[in-house]
């Protein structure tokens, strides 16, 4: 068992209260029952780029003071760097709770995680660099987009990239929610992105800016999806120039080998421009490309 019995009783116990509070709403939960509606996806809280089609605008919200007994980060720049430590147990699935920072491969590696799709825009774009230089990269979809775009999704498992969990609909605060509310936004979009998929598993869970919280890394455990984290965090959600994206990969490297990119949320021909230099500059540097360890 990946958690005590009384944790365990914790999750259950909220998830019944939810059901006694909404009159059964909460009663699939524990089934990733869709329950979000059909259309293209969330609007992202930390895009500000103007609407490109699928990519939707928004502001990013100020982080407000952190509860007890949460583990996210209080700026997001990386949420799960506080929760790791000594390896969790793994789960019923044999998956660790513990956050994950390494590579499959170890060693002078690094490996490349794209968020918010995937964009019927930006992902192709992106699949081809990725083909250009031989990369695998782990794609953290979220769920509404994944069902939006089946075909898209099929392509990338086809073309031998991973599949990871970045919610339903991307609340930075979700780790301020009950739980019941982070249990569904975790399984409603595990179950459409699978589905999407034609059935190829999800491996991991990314909380959205890093909102990790010992249930929502539980639950994902439990249903086969490692919590992922990261080391390098681009920013190019922002939009600061291909250059700065650049240099930020370059210079924050040090800090461990999981480099944060993203394919939705606004325009990111930033990011497609950054991913031609990044990636042969990796490769002169002697790094080779790995999935996230499991």
């Amino acid at each position: 068992m990946a958690r005590s019995t009384a944790h365990t009783r914790r999750i259950v116990m909220a998830a019944a209260a939810a059901v006694v509070m909404t009159g059964g709403v909460a009663a699939a939960v524990f089934l990733g029952s869709d329950t979000s509606a059909d259309g293209p996806g969330p609007i992202l809280a930390h895009s500000t780029a103007t609407s490109n089609s699928d990519d939707k605008p928004g502001g990013r919200p100020a982080t407000p003071s952190r509860p007890a007994g949460d583990d996210s980060a209080p700026d997001g720049s990386d949420g799960s760097r506080g929760a790791t430590g000594p390896a969790a147990p793994p789960g019923t699935a044999g998956i660790s709770e513990t956050i994950d920072h390494a590579t499959e491969s170890g060693g002078k590696s690094v490996s490349i995680t794209i968020d918010d799709g995937p964009s019927p825009v930006w992902t192709p774009k992106i699949l081809a660099v990725l083909k250009q230089y031989g990369v695998k990269a782990t794609f953290c979809m979220i769920g509404p987009q994944a069902k939006a775009n089946p075909a898209l999704v099929k392509q990338i498992v086809a073309a031998g990239h991973r599949l990871c969990d970045h919610t339903v609909s991307h609340d930075e605060a979700m780790n301020k929610k009950p739980v019941a509310y982070q249990s569904t936004e975790v399984l409603d979009a595990q179950k459409m992105i699978e589905g999407a998929s034609g059935g190829a598993k999800v491996q991991y869970f990314r909380a959205p800016g890093g909102a990790f919280t010992p249930d929502n890394r539980h639950i994902s455990a439990i249903h086969g999806m490692r919590p992922l984290g990261w080391n390098v965090d681009t920013k190019d959600w922002k939009q600061p120039g291909t250059a700065t994206i650049v240099n930020t990969v370059k210079h924050e490297l040090k800090n461990g080998p999981i480099v944060l990119f993203h394919d939705g949320g606004g325009d990111r021909a930033q990011t497609v421009s950054a991913l031609k230099e990044v990636l042969p500059w990796l490769a002169q540097q002697g790094y080779t490309f790995s999935f996230p360890a499991v």
